[in-house]
Parts: C-alpha cells; sequence; structure tokens
C-alpha cells in the first residue's frame, strides 16, 4: 500500500472457491478432483513437487485451462464459468509463469493493458485508469521505467512490469504462478511483503504458485501440498509443513524447524552430502 493512500480506493476482495476439479491432458488425467478456495485478506499457497498440478490448477481457477469437469463459484453465489470474459477479468486476474517480450511498448504501454476489462467495447473511456496504472507502477517499482521501451528490460524487471498490470486490473482475485522467477533476493522480498500488503491492506484474495516452501511458509496464511495431481494437504503452514507429510511428497528426507530470527517455518532437504556430514559429526 502507498503511504497515506485511502484503501477504500481499492477493489474489495472476493471469495473465489473451486470444488471437483478435474483436468485431462492427451486423455490422461492430470489433476484429480481438487478443491481450492481462496478467501479474501488471504495468501494461499500452492506448493508441491514438479508435474504436481499446482500451475493446472491454478491455470483451472482463472479460467485459462480447460476442465474436464469443474464447479467455480465467486463470493457463494455467482457461477464463475458462466461470467463473460471482461465481466470475470475485472474479478480475477491471473499473472503468468511466462509471457512474451513486448516489442516497440513503453512499460506503461504494456501496464495499461490491465486496463482492458474496464474499458468500454470499442476502447472507450477509463475514467480510473491513469490512476490505477500510476498505482501498480509505483507498488512493483517500475516507475522510474515507465517511459522505457519494455524490450530493453531484464528478465526480473519484466516480471514486475506483467505484475504491475495486474495490478492495474484491480481485482478482488489476485492469481500468481511462479512469480518469484526471474526476481534476484530483494525483489523476491518485496514480491512476498507487497502480496501480505494485497491481503492484508485492501483485503484481496491472493493465490500464488511457489517453489519455494521457506518463501511459502513466509507469506501464506494458508497452504495447499499437491502431489500427483491431488491435493493432499491442505491448512495452516504449521499443518502442512511437516517432515513426514513433505519427505513423503518429495521423496527426500525434509527436516522443518522454526527460524530463530523469525519464528516462521524453515525447511531442510536433505541429500547424500548432508547425510554424509551428520555421520561424520556423530561419529567424531
Amino acid at each position: 500500500m502507498i503511504p497515506g493512500e485511502d484503501a477504500a480506493r481499492h477493489p474489495r476482495g472476493h471469495e473465489l472457491t473451486a470444488t471437483d476439479v478435474t483436468v485431462a491432458y492427451d486423455g490422461a488425467d492430470v489433476v484429480h478432483d481438487a478443491a481450492l478456495t481462496l478467501r479474501p485478506g488471504e495468501v494461499t499457497a500452492l506448493v508441491g513437487p514438479n508435474g504436481s498440478g499446482k500451475s493446472t490448477l491454478l491455470r483451472t481457477v482463472a479460467r485459462l485451462q480447460h476442465a474436464r469437469r469443474a464447479t467455480l463459484t465467486l463470493d457463494a453465489g455467482t457461477d464463475a464459468l458462466a461470467l463473460g470474459p471482461r465481466e470475470f477479468s475485472r474479478r480475477v486476474a491471473l499473472l503468468l509463469q511466462a509471457r512474451p517480450t513486448p516489442s516497440g511498448l513503453s512499460v506503461r504501454d504494456v501496464v495499461e493493458f490491465g486496463r482492458y476489462p474496464h474499458r468500454g467495447r470499442w476502447g472507450g473511456a477509463d475514467p480510473g485508469g491513469r490512476a490505477a496504472v500510476d498505482r501498480a507502477l509505483a507498488l512493483t517499482g517500475v516507475a522510474e521505467l515507465a517511459d522505457r521501451g519494455a524490450e530493453h528490460l531484464s528478465g526480473g524487471q519484466l516480471q514486475r512490469v506483467w505484475l504491475a498490470g495486474c495490478l492495474a486490473q484491480e481485482t478482488g482475485v489476485l492469481l500468481l504462478d511462479e512469480p518469484t522467477t526471474y526476481l534476484d533476493l530483494r525483489y523476491q522480498v518485496e514480491l512476498l511483503d507487497l502480496m501480505r500488503d494485497l491481503a492484508d491492506d485492501h483485503g484481496i484474495a491472493v493465490g500464488v504458485v511457489l517453489h519455494d516452501l521457506d518463501q511459502a511458509a513466509a507469506v501464506a496464511d494458508r497452504i495447499v501440498l499437491l502431489a500427483g495431481g491431488r491435493v493432499v494437504a491442505e491448512g495452516v503452514p504449521e499443518d502442512v509443513l511437516t517432515p513426514e507429510l513433505l519427505t513423503e511428497v518429495y521423496g527426500i528426507r525434509v527436516e522443518v524447524d522454526p527460524d530463530p530470527l523469525t519464528g516462521r517455518l524453515r525447511t531442510r532437504a536433505l541429500g547424500r552430502h548432508h547425510t554424509r556430514s551428520e555421520r561424520l559429526s556423530t561419529t567424531s
């Protein structure tokens, strides 16, 4: 949140609920009867090994992936699958894992794409558009790049520009697929902080796919653990990020302990060299 800004100018969060989600590729189910609830004012992290169905489930909830079977509701009363694309996009935004590099467009031009759902059918007036774009540029730290050509940006800068476009969309639900990809350490931390700000200060429902379990523990109110296309656990980090569950799901020994500085959970996967060091230390 920008200091001094009126939170009432931002969208109220929506509750987005998906149930009975089954997705198939080439005739084989890759997500099986999954369920996901994103609540206003909460960050929900989807974690799990490669190929566990995290991104597929998120894309299905965003209506970008066709489901063999799914029920999707907004605020426990609206059939989200029945909404028109423009109306749905006023409520739900998605930052994809990979996006093309725009050519011949400024950073501001790219961010302004996020205002598409708010314009008229023929690109009509958007009274709040300029202010929304300016806020999004500032929140993501790319305001000073507004006039630069997007093709001249680094991968991390471009990732933040695409995120700014999602924020300019001003939706009540924000979906992020591995958003820390390409970002250096500073901007990874700032992005996690921004997710918390969006949930805590603006009541937005945030759903995020993360590979880094420590980042998930740091930012999420609730964690959904997937394996083999199924939800195997869902709840607060302390209930999901357990050594037993993580060792079983990832197929490698995982230890979990509280960080002495923050008190948040910290995970450590132990490979052959870690266990060898442990054996040496216990026999010396």
